[in-house]
């Protein structure tokens, strides 16, 4: 990789993990652009995903102010999500490559509608009844395993989720949504530095860029309305539904 190509993925990594902070598929940019500077398909998507743990952590502290009281989501969603990526990292390096590919631009529609059409719900900061803490969990799994293995638009599909799931502000959700995605990522990244190839050099400029990021896209997402959020979110997976359908 030349000075530009680092410059490339250095800047691809920036807008990536200020799009995840706020909305997700910031791995939309970052991953073709690993392939472009010359890297195979599964060491780009290793790469990128361990690349992008950083940018989910500084996403996550950026949303601090919002995961107040929220102890107890995290703790359950992220159990969820992390045995999810580890079936998911499993599926990744097993399958061959495009198993999925005609489903996940349903799913990310379907997130997208989920968005539009559910009522505004009576908020509750309060805690989980039995039943949403299992779902929470199957729905941290079920997220969990497809982040592993594919993880465009990750967040939009999270986010639908849990504002289906859980009566609370939006961007409370988000902040829930970053710390699920980052533990996701973060289990799916362990098991690939251990089985996979990584470019490591791609990797750590990702990272780099991406936390940089997060914290530009945490410091002025928080400050976006829950509705204008929502749109945010409808009009990002419509535009990655698109853009997977395309290809």
């Amino acid at each position: 990789m030349n000075l530009l190509q680092a410059l490339v993925v250095l800047a691809a990594g920036f807008a990536a993990g200020g799009i995840n902070a706020i909305v997700g598929s910031g791995s939309l940019i970052t991953f073709p652009v690993l392939l472009a500077v010359g890297y195979a398909p599964v060491t780009a998507n290793v790469s990128n995903s361990i690349g992008l743990v950083f940018g989910n952590v500084s996403a996550a502290w950026g949303y601090r102010r919002e995961l107040e009281g929220q102890r107890e989501r995290m703790t359950i969603g992220g159990a969820g999500t992390a045995l999810g990526a580890i079936a998911g990292g499993i599926l990744l390096l097993t399958l061959p490559e495009g198993v999925f590919e005609a489903v996940v631009p349903l799913l990310i529609l379907l997130a997208c509608a989920l968005m539009v059409v559910r009522p505004k719900p009576k908020l509750s900061h309060g805690s989980l009844s039995h039943h949403r803490k299992i779902a929470l969990l199957a729905i941290g799994f079920g997220v969990g395993v497809y982040g592993g293995y594919f993880g465009a638009a990750q967040g939009v599909i999270l986010l639908a989720a849990l504002r289906f799931l859980i009566p609370d502000r939006l961007q409370r959700l988000n902040g829930l949504k970053n710390v699920m995605v980052g533990v996701a990522n973060g289990v799916a990244a362990i098991l690939f530095m251990i089985v996979a190839h990584v470019a490591w050099d791609a990797a750590a400029l990702v990272a780099v860029g991406s936390i940089a990021g997060a914290q530009i896209g945490a410091r002025y997402g928080r400050r976006i309305p829950d509705q204008a959020l929502r749109w945010t979110v409808v009009t990002v997976g419509v535009v990655v539904a698109i853009i997977l359908f395309v290809k």
